[in-house]
Order: structure tokens, then C-alpha cells, then sequence
């Protein structure tokens, strides 16, 4: 007799672990490969977090903390919103999280039932979908272009056809790195109290921007879901920890959700990561040269054939439209990996309906790694 297998389990792919798994498989091939296919810092933890995971290892025993993470951290992130934004947010509304992704788990369990609809832009970070999907929750795709910045905006959201329980945004964005400016985050936040929407801000890009600073949804509103990491910014990404700041009436039915997910984040990391918000010059170092990147891409992308690239104003990512080379982006990454041993990433990963005539590059790398690859496309192009 076949055995049942759920169907919570067919969800489709995160594509871009699967164009890294490829380009790991040439590399230990002995290829040469430049990984512009997945967004992490090329930089490791700053010495000072790294100073303090190693005090943790020799002193600390390392068990399980509270659910929603060390008091100690979950205290300083609090600070931490007063520093960057000049708002008071209360430490007990923290939930230090196994990464952002844990975040996302949580929030989507606490928030929304099964047969609840939820709008999120498209193009967009692909573990919103897959998530919400395999918990039975009815993705709301908002189809968005240059024409709003890539971004969800109240008149968009007026024409969706029936009730919407919730919406995602994320500003910084993956995989365009357009923002909602704090006017435009504003008007989403207004519509959604009117309506009883519940709004989740993905702010996992703050800190990494080049038109001025991203604004959080809590200047707004104390009723939103925000969730944010030490995986992008904080270049922590395999330390695997994350926070979220949640509603007061959600506190209790999150933290027993966390209780039996995950028990507690990873104690070694929350230790190490209260010394991260005392590392701005190295981390803002670390942005200055993804501006040099960007620019640097900016530039020569455009002699590659990739001239229709989104904003960009956050994030390390560049959104290129290659309606004019392809209409199979997997294909046509398959092909750039393969001739020129440059990874990215196919835009389907992002867009079910129209990613196939899209890819992004990731430009989170080294500065030499960037020039490089935009030489080798330049090249294969001609």
C-alpha cells in the first residue's frame, strides 16, 4: 500500500539555492565560478561578534534560552530602534528568531488561517509564497513594474477582487532593491488599519540603502509584523538569527508557537549578536563597497546587453529585464554559468508569471569579483 505524503511538502523550489548548489558542483570541479547568484556578504561576522561568540564558547554553558531569546538582546535590539529610527519600541514586543526565516514561519502561523487571503508584490521574495502556501494561505499576487517602483501601493490594492486578511512589504526589496519611501509606507499602513489588514514589514535590508535611509513600518503603526535579520546588514547570515517586533495581542500565541518550533534561537548567536550593534564603521564599511559595486554594475551591465535595470536603491541586487536576449531565464543562467562561470539567478525565482524574462545579479561580493564578471558578460556577449 502507498503510503501518504503530505501535500504541504510540493511547494515549488527556492530556486537560488538550487543555481548555488550548481555552481558549487563546478567549482569543485576546479571551474573558476563568481557566485553573483545569492544574497550574502562576502564578509564574515565583525571581530568584535566574533570576540564575543568565543567568550560565549568558554564561559557560557550554551543551553536553551527563553523562547523568545536573551533578555540582554532582545533589550539591546530594542535600543537599537531608538538609535536608528528615534522611536521607542517596549523590549518585551522582541522575539529573537532562528533567522529571519523563522520570523516569517511565526508571523504567517500567528496571523493568518488556512483559506486566508494575502497580497504580496510580484516580483518578491520567493519564501513568502512558499511558506504561505504550504500553511494553506491564499497568495494575493500584485503585479508591480517600473510604473510603482516595484512596489505595492493603495490604488493597486484597491483594484484586488475580494477581502484581503494581510500584506507583505519589504523595503528594501528582493529582488529589485526599490524602497517604499515613509509618505508611500505611510498610505499602505493607513489603508491597512482601515480595512483590518494585517501588514508584515520584511526590513531585513535596513541599514543597506544609497538613497537615503529606510524607513520601518513601527514609525507607523504598532499593530504590524516586522521582521528583520543579522544575516544582511550585520553579515551574520549562517549564524542564523533574526528578530521580530509583533503586536501586543500576538505576543502569547507567538511564543507558543515558538516554544514548539524551535525551543530558542541559537544561544551562541544570540550571545555573539549583541555585540554586532556596536560595529557601525565596519558594517557601514562593508556598505560602501556594495555602493562601488552597484555603480560599478551600473555602468558595465548595460554594455552586456543588460540595460533595463530596476532602481536599486537598497539591498545588493539588480533587477534586469532580458526580454530582448531570452525568454527562458533558467535556461539562459544555465547557459551564463556554463560559458562564462557567472551565477545568477533566473527571475522565476521571484515571479512565477513573468520572471522568465528576468535575472539578478547579486552584488554583495568583492569589488574585483563584480568588475570580473561584468568583463567575462561583456565578453560573451560580443
Amino acid at each position: 500500500m502507498t503510503l501518504k505524503v503530505s501535500r504541504r511538502g510540493a511547494i515549488a523550489p527556492f530556486i537560488v539555492m538550487d543555481v548555488m548548489r550548481a555552481a558549487n558542483e563546478r567549482a569543485a570541479q576546479g571551474d573558476d565560478v563568481l557566485h553573483l547568484e545569492v544574497g550574502q556578504p562576502s564578509t564574515p561576522a565583525p571581530e568584535p561578534v566574533l570576540e564575543a561568540a568565543t567568550a560565549a564558547l568558554r564561559s557560557d554553558r550554551l543551553g536553551y534560552t527563553d523562547a523568545f531569546g536573551l533578555p540582554a538582546l532582545r533589550k539591546r535590539i530594542a535600543r537599537a530602534y531608538g538609535e536608528a529610527y528615534d522611536i521607542e519600541v517596549d523590549w518585551c514586543r522582541i522575539v529573537a528568531t532562528t533567522g529571519s526565516s523563522g520570523g516569517f514561519v511565526l508571523a504567517f502561523l500567528a496571523a493568518f488561517d488556512a483559506g486566508d487571503r494575502v497580497a504580496l508584490a510580484s516580483p518578491g521574495y520567493p519564501a513568502y509564497r512558499n511558506i504561505l502556501s504550504a500553511i494553506g494561505v491564499e497568495m494575493v499576487n500584485l503585479e508591480v513594474g517600473p510604473d510603482t517602483n516595484f512596489q505595492p501601493a493603495p490604488d493597486l490594492l484597491d483594484r484586488v477582487g475580494g477581502r484581503l486578511d494581510g500584506l507583505i512589504v519589504a523595503s528594501p526589496a528582493n529582488p529589485t532593491g526599490t524602497m517604499i519611501h515613509p509618505d508611500e509606507m505611510a498610505a499602505l499602513v493607513h489603508w491597512c488599519a482601515d480595512r483590518g489588514v494585517r501588514l508584515v514589514s520584511d526590513e531585513i535590508y535596513h541599514g543597506i540603502t544609497y538613497a537615503g535611509p529606510a524607513q520601518t513600518a513601527l514609525a507607523f503603526t504598532a499593530d504590524a509584523i516586522v521582521i528583520n535579520s543579522f544575516s544582511k546588514y550585520y553579515s551574520m547570515t549562517g549564524w542564523r538569527l533574526g528578530w521580530m517586533v509583533v503586536p501586543e495581542e500576538l505576543t502569547r500565541s507567538i511564543e507558543c508557537l515558538a516554544q514548539n518550533l524551535f525551543i530558542s534561537p541559537p544561544s551562541l548567536s544570540q550571545h555573539a549578536g549583541i555585540a554586532a550593534f556596536d560595529c557601525r564603521d565596519l558594517l557601514d564599511a562593508n556598505v560602501a563597497r556594495y555602493a562601488r559595486n552597484r555603480e560599478l554594475l551600473l555602468g558595465e551591465l548595460p554594455r552586456a546587453g543588460f540595460g533595463n535595470l530596476a532602481a536599486a536603491d537598497g539591498a545588493f541586487y539588480l533587477y534586469a529585464d532580458v526580454t530582448q536576449m531570452t525568454n527562458d531565464s533558467p535556461e539562459f543562467c544555465r547557459r551564463v554559468l556554463a560559458e562564462t562561470g557567472v551565477a545568477i539567478t533566473p527571475g522565476t525565482d521571484f515571479d512565477p508569471d513573468r520572471g522568465n524574462r528576468f535575472v539578478r545579479f547579486s552584488f554583495a561580493g568583492a569589488t574585483e569579483e563584480m568588475a570580473e564578471a561584468a568583463r567575462r558578460l561583456i565578453a560573451w556577449r560580443a
